[in-house]
């Protein structure tokens, strides 16, 4: 994998008050850039400033300086960052290359102090660092929304099986109408015949026939009307009776919901800013010891001691005291001469304590998310509580009215039976022995009509059912490509995480494997990343958690293989290491395609002939790789490489 992010574009730095630098300009070239000098010369100040126009936050001002300035000129694009000195620390302004730099100080910016690039040396949790760009929460909120995304169409599909399901006995029943009514059509017929060649041969009164036929029709209609309002009350029965269930369920379900024994919204509220508040004041001590630490760190390596750390009466010697609790602090400002292994041990203790404090914000930020599940647990009981309520109140509505509806219906029936009863009386009156035949013929007529009417009406449903079934399963297609969609991206955001994990291995080892054969280390075979499941205290609480253990095997004269550890790793083993865990970082983030500088310093611990196969090894990666050696290291590399010898 190489760099994709390519300008071809000289980088023109202007440079004001950053770390030992007064003021300077520099152009860098793409490919690979040399500073070589010795300690105090201000390669890292110059590399901080590389930092700063990035949108870093890890560059310093100059000592005697309340502001500094960075200008980078990358083609037509200019990019500056401010530095202004506010209390104990330093703030960044402007409009830097990068609007977030987190990741990049991470796996890019690869100084002396990277925490990256010391994460094996100092035992580290690798995989917490690689995993700490990542967005867990925002990748677990996108999964529940596609989790309930596909609950929505799965019981859309399970609706439309269910209705499929049903097509088969709707078709058949459609046909059974359909030969009903063809056989009853020719019921009529016949009917019709026979009472045309009674009524040819019956001598009655037209009138008197007319008046009967009339009663008939009204007998017929009435019934027909009858049979409907039966028909409805039974549909009304049978809604009534599903509403009071479903009333029922919704009772049930308030019930169960008011039930919540939670603390109040207040509550919650008050515990979450109570922890705001603690994880603010931890983060402010911890990034008041990291400039601590940072500014002494940078003196033992770049200048003298003397000054280094804070006076006895300083402000900054205050803030070391709160952090560092009763543990008292040689004062370096006396003139006295101190040893650099005291130093040492004092910026030791600060890492420790910088290191617990930084444990405790990892509780307090796990009590917070659960706090904050806690209270959308709250919210979303609160919402459904006040969506059933609606519902219950509109099902009761609903009772109330389908009820009234109920009994008007009955009064109807009621009514339309006292019709047909008197009907029937007064076709019993019209009737004679001289036409009681032709009589029959016509009520037996019309219980044919009558029952045609029930039939097409019946048939009339079914096919509008048929149609609405065979109108919804059209969508059937498309709704399955939309679920394989949300399952595929399902799939995709629950091992994202592990993707991530598995390619930061995978980028490592083979990284690993790679460099550990190009500097040719004596008697080391493999030094490799394991990712396996342990138990681990987070807080006050014991968790399954994922973890990167490193392993090291190394050979014997005989070609005996052993597992060895970090502590064994030369200095130099030690810090080829680191880097490859950086590189690995970086890219797995992606950095190769929205950071254009890899900065490296601090590699005198490695010889001369390596750092130049490590540095032609890293260049694939950034185009521009910025280095500063100390000179007889910069002479193994080749001489076609820009050098800046003076900044």
């Amino acid at each position: 994998m190489s760099s994709t992010l390519t300008t071809g574009e000289t980088a023109r730095f202007s440079v004001k008050n950053v770390g030992g630098i007064d003021e300077t300009s520099v152009e860098i070239p793409p490919g690979i850039t040399v500073l070589a000098g010795r300690n105090a010369t201000n390669r890292t100040s110059f590399l901080q400033a590389v930092m700063a126009a990035m949108g870093s936050e890890r560059s310093s001002l100059k000592g005697d300086a309340d502001e500094g300035r960075v200008e980078l000129e990358l083609g037509d694009d200019q990019y500056v960052s401010t530095l202004k000195r506010i209390g104990g620390g330093v703030s960044t302004s402007g409009d830097p290359y990068l609007d977030d730099a987190e990741v990049a100080d991470l796996f890019a910016f690869l100084l002396g102090d990277n925490e990256a690039r010391r994460a094996v040396t100092r035992d580290a949790d690798l995989r917490e660092l690689i995993m700490r760009p990542v967005d867990t929460d925002a990748i677990r909120r996108e999964i529940s929304e596609l989790e309930d995304e596909k609950s929505r169409l799965d019981d859309r599909l399970d609706e439309l099986q269910s209705l499929k399901r049903d097509l088969p006995e709707l078709e058949k029943e459609r046909t059974r109408l359909r030969d009903e009514l063809e056989a009853k059509r020719a019921a009529l017929a016949e009917k019709e015949a026979e009472i045309d060649e009674h009524s040819a041969d019956v001598d009655e009164s037209r009138e008197e026939k007319r008046e009967l036929e009339k009663k008939l029709d009204d007998l017929r209609d009435r019934r027909s009307d009858l049979e409907t309002v039966r028909s409805d009350i039974d549909l009304e029965q049978e809604s009534i009776e599903s509403l009071q269930r479903e009333l029922r369920e919704l009772e049930t379900e308030l019930d169960n919901l008011a039930d919540g024994s939670e603390e109040t919204d207040g509550e919650l509220d008050r515990r979450i800013e109570q922890l705001r508040d603690r994880k603010q004041r931890l983060s402010s001590e911890v990034s008041e010891l990291q400039n601590v630490l940072k500014f002494n760190e940078e003196m033992l390596e770049d200048g003298p001691v003397t000054g280094a750390l804070p006076s006895e009466n300083g402000e900054s010697k205050a803030v070391t005291d709160r952090l560092v609790d009763d543990n008292s602090v040689v004062c370096w400002t006396c003139g006295s001469n101190v040893d650099r292994e005291n130093i040492e041990g004092t910026l030791d203790q600060l890492r420790k304590l910088r290191k617990e404090k930084l444990a405790t914000v990892r509780d307090i930020e796990d009590d917070l998310s659960e706090l904050r599940s806690q209270k959308k647990e709250r919210e979303n009981r609160q919402r459904r509580l006040e969506t059933v309520e609606r519902k219950l109140e509109r099902v009761e509505d609903e009772i109330e009215r389908r009820e009234e509806t109920l009994a008007d219906k009955r009064d109807e029936r009621d009514r339309l039976g006292e019709e047909v009863a008197a009907l029937e009386e007064t076709v019993d009156d019209l009737e004679s022995e001289d036409f009681s035949e032709v009589l029959s013929l016509h009520k037996e007529a019309n219980e044919i009509e009558f029952q045609l009417g029930r039939l097409e009406s019946s048939l009339e449903d079914i096919e509008a059912d048929i149609a609405d079934i065979e109108d919804e399963l059209a969508s059937e297609s498309d709704l399955r490509d939309e679920r394989e969609r949300v399952a595929d991206e399902l799939t995709d955001l629950r091992t994202r995480i592990e993707q991530i994990e598995t390619q930061a291995i995978s980028e490592f080892n083979d990284h690993m494997d790679a460099v550990l054969g190009i500097l040719e280390y004596a008697n080391i075979e493999r030094i490799w990343i394991e990712r396996v499941e342990r138990q681990v205290r987070e807080g006050r609480r014991k968790v399954d958690k994922t973890v990167f253990e490193l392993h090291i095997v190394r050979s014997t004269e005989s070609g005996t293989t052993y597992e060895d550890t970090v502590d064994h790793l030369s200095e130099s083993e030690q810090e080829v290491t680191g880097l490859v865990f950086a590189l690995a970082g970086y890219l797995v983030h992606d950095l190769y395609e929205t950071v254009p500088f890899m900065l490296l310093d601090s590699l005198e611990a490695i010889d001369s002939d390596r750092i130049a196969r490590l540095v032609d090894y890293l260049s694939e990666y950034a185009e521009f790789l910025v280095v500063a050696l100390l000179p007889e290291d910069a002479q193994a590399l080749d001489e076609e490489y820009t050098r800046i010898s003076k900044i």
